[in-house]
Parts: C-alpha cells; sequence; structure tokens
C-alpha cells in the first residue's frame, strides 16, 4: 500500500495554489529547470553470523535476501518572482525477489510479525520548496547529508525525514543550515516513526539542529553545528576538512571531527565526547588514509536512529563507538581509469577497536575489514549502470562475528 504524508505541511497546499495562481510567463523557469530520473535497484545481501548460536539477538545463523528496487525522482524549477516557489517528489517500491523466515532481517523490506518479509511495498515523498535570493526553505520529505543528520542508503530504497530545513548562501563563502524534524521512515518502512537514539532509545518528539560551514578555500571547510533530540540529548560537531596541494596530482587532506554530546531534560544523564581524524594522502589514481577515533566518558556516542553516525569510523557495519572505545583505520583506494579501464574502482580498509568499557565489566574488542569493488559502463545503451560488491569481516569479543557480501546493480535512467 502507498505511503502518503497523512499530516502533510499546509505550506505545501498554499505552494500548489500559488503556482496555479502566477501568470504562464512564471511557470516557464519552474517546467524547463525541471528534472526528473529513475532508478532501477537490483539488490542482493547477505549477512553469515559466524559465532556458535547466531546472531546475538535473533538467534538467526544467516540473514539473506534479494530484492528489486524503483526510485523515481522528480525536481521542479522555480517560478518566476521576488519569491520563488517549487515542489519536488520521490515514489518508491521495493518487491521480495528471494527470502525466507528464517533468513528475513536485511533491512531490505519491511517485516510482519509473523518474521517474513512482505512481498512488496510503496511509498512517496512530497516536499514544497521556497527561495529567496540564495535562501532556501524545504518543508515534507527531506533526505541529509551533513553533520548532524545522514541520510542512509545501503538498503533497497532510501531513508527519509520529514520537517521543515533552510539553507542560506548568501555571506560569500559561508553555508548556514537549519532544519527542524518531527519524523523519520527507515529504509525498509512504509510508515513514519518518532524520533529516538541509537544505544540510548528514549522517544523524542522532535529533533532540531543548526550550524554552519566556512570555506577557507577550494576544497576546504571549517563547520559548527549543534543538534538536541528533543528531552533525550544535545551535541554539539566542530569539524575541518582541510586539503593542501603539494605537487601536481598530489595533495593531502586532514578531516578532523569533535562532538561533545550530553542529556537534553531528565531522560537520563548522557556523557560522551568524541574525537575523530582521517589523514589521507591522494597521489594520481593511488589514495591512503589513516584514521584514529576515540570516545571519551560514559556513554556511547549518540545519534539520531535510522540515521548515519557522523564518525570517520562509521563503515560498513560498525561505528566503533562504544564506551571509552578507540579504533584505528588503514584505508586504501585505486582508480583502475588509470590502468586503461574507466569507470572501474576499488577501496580496501580496515578498523580495529578496543579499550570497550562492557556493562558488565572488562573490556572488549572488534575489528572490521571491507572491500568495495565499483564498475560503472562508460557508454553505449547502458552508459552509467553500476555494477557494486560490497564484502565485509566483522569479529567482536563482546558482538556478532558476521561475514557479509552485497551486490548491487543500478541504472539511473533521465526522463527530462
Amino acid at each position: 500500500m502507498l505511503q502518503k504524508n497523512k499530516n502533510s505541511p499546509a505550506l505545501i497546499r498554499n505552494v500548489f495554489v500559488g503556482i496555479l495562481a502566477t501568470p504562464t510567463l512564471a511557470m516557464a523557469d519552474f517546467l524547463s529547470d525541471g528534472k526528473a530520473q529513475i532508478e532501477v535497484r537490483n539488490y542482493y545481501f547477505n549477512r553469515d553470523f559466524r559465532q556458535p548460536g547466531g546472531s546475538v539477538l535473533s538467534g538467526q545463523s544467516k540473514a539473506e535476501e534479494w530484492g528489486q528496487g524503483f526510485i523515481l525522482r522528480a525536481e521542479s524549477g522555480y517560478t518566476d518572482g521576488t519569491v520563488k516557489f517549487g515542489i519536488d517528489a520521490i515514489g518508491m517500491a521495493g518487491f521480495k525477489l528471494d527470502s525466507s523466515r528464517d533468513r528475513a532481517g536485511t533491512a531490505l523490506f519491511p517485516t510482519a510479525d509473523n518474521g517474513e518479509s512482505h512481498n512488496e511495498y510503496s511509498k512517496l515523498g512530497v516536499t514544497a520548496k521556497a527561495k529567496v535570493s540564495s535562501t532556501s526553505l524545504k518543508a515534507g520529505a527531506l533526505i541529509f547529508r551533513n553533520q548532524m543528520l545522514l541520510s542512509p542508503d545501503g538498503r533497497l530504497l532510501p531513508q527519509m525525514f520529514r520537517g521543515v530545513m533552510l539553507e542560506s548562501e548568501e555571506i560569500k563563502g559561508l553555508s548556514i543550515q537549519a532544519a527542524h524534524i518531527t519524523d523519520s521512515m527507515p529504509s525498509q518502512s512504509t510508515r513514519w516513526d518518532k524520533m529516538s537514539a541509537v544505544r540510548i532509545g528514549g522517544e523524542a518528539g522532535s529533533y532540531s539542529f543548526y550550524g554552519g560551514d566556512y570555506h577557507l578555500q577550494e576544497n576546504s571547510t571549517v563547520g559548527m553545528h549543534y543538534g538536541k533530540l528533543d528531552g533525550i540529548y544535545q551535541q554539539l560537531v566542530a569539524n575541518a576538512n582541510i586539503s593542501i596541494p603539494i605537487q601536481a596530482n598530489k595533495f593531502l587532506k586532514f578531516d578532523l571531527r569533535y562532538a561533545v554530546s550530553k542529556e537534553d531534560g531528565a531522560f537520563r544523564d548522557i556523557d560522551n565526547r568524541a574525537f575523530g581524524s582521517m589523514v589521507t594522502y591522494t597521489e594520481g589514481a593511488h589514495s591512503i588514509g589513516i584514521g584514529y577515533q576515540k570516545m571519551f566518558g560514559d556513554d556511547p556516542y549518540p545519534y539520531v536512529a535510522n540515521s548515519d553516525a557522523y564518525l570517520v569510523n562509521f563503515i560498513q557495519i560498525s561505528d566503533f563507538a562504544n564506551v571509552n572505545e578507540q579504533s584505528w583505520q588503514a584505508r586504501y583506494d585505486f582508480d583502475l581509469a588509470a590502468k586503461g579501464i574507466p569507470g572501474l574502482k576499488f577501496m580496501m580498509r580496515y578498523v580495529r577497536g578496543d579499550l570497550v568499557d562492557l556493562p558488565g565489566g572488562g573490556r572488549g574488542n572488534e575489528w572490521e575489514r571491507d572491500a568495495d569493488i565499483t564498475y560503472v559502463i562508460q557508454s553505449g545503451v547502458f552508459k552509467n549502470l553500476s555494477l557494486r560488491w560490497r564484502n565485509a569481516k566483522v569479529r567482536s569479543t563482546f558482538g556478532n562475528d558476521i561475514d557479509e557480501n552485497r551486490l548491487i546493480l543500478q541504472y539511473v535512467v533521465p526522463l527530462f
């Protein structure tokens, strides 16, 4: 059943009324600057739990499913005038190709009460937008990629949030963002859920954040953001991304992050400080990176449920954000276009974490190794068709031991 926004903001209705009431000339940019595309996504997911007894949560020996997804994205341009209006929409549908009750739980599909995955599901997100000069306002379904909210897109269909977001670039080099989010819709869900926090729990009425990023020079920025999950936690995040050219095709990049998190209200005491750094050297087609991440305080790093964490060691399966945990990362990237194979890229990384304070006492450690190979067809009928294999292995003294493979085929077709 198609999931619709039951409580769409009144702004959406007003935008439609305003657009229809504008002269034909004002509609020109609204139509001509519009674009739409459909993405076809075929996804196979296999997670093998290697420890005796299977998953520590479900007892399953493996989670294995295969699905077909379709994602239609449509974006209008803006009407003419001092205040410009527009509207965007995203429609999604997922279909189960292979699964069983004992292999469900991959987060590719919604799960029924009997533990089986649904055969199909679909959902719709609508976003009204308005723009004045270099300031834009969006209301409705939102997809984020910033320090405070990162909408996951690692399953069959992407994650969405619902709320209002303001972005402004009126001052040269300075980008300001503010948002108020009331609900989230996980990748495998068709309904809006209340906000909560990973590992912390609770249920919040809303999540709000604001902050800005300043561009020091090309490819170098500093940022400061504040976020609050109402009644659960508040968080201040500072970051710097500095790129230093060395010679032609050689440069050094520094990615520094620091976050301070504490409680908001009387839900429970929260004490976490998180530091992360990643130094990457790039020479031509090769990149080598070394990362370090450390948790301080009595609690793990809190972040919004159904969102990715803004951590340098948040990778395919693990986040290395447990109480007191410190972790190191080694990463290598290679673009095989340099070897005459444009479109083929390879990545491998290894992260090890230790000094984890376990709830029952004692210390734990864990490690994860990821490999990612992607090939994008460069020309012909199937231009932009991508094939991707993501492989991961996790071993832990306090959690699941996992071998995982994801095979993803994506094809984006521009409609106009």
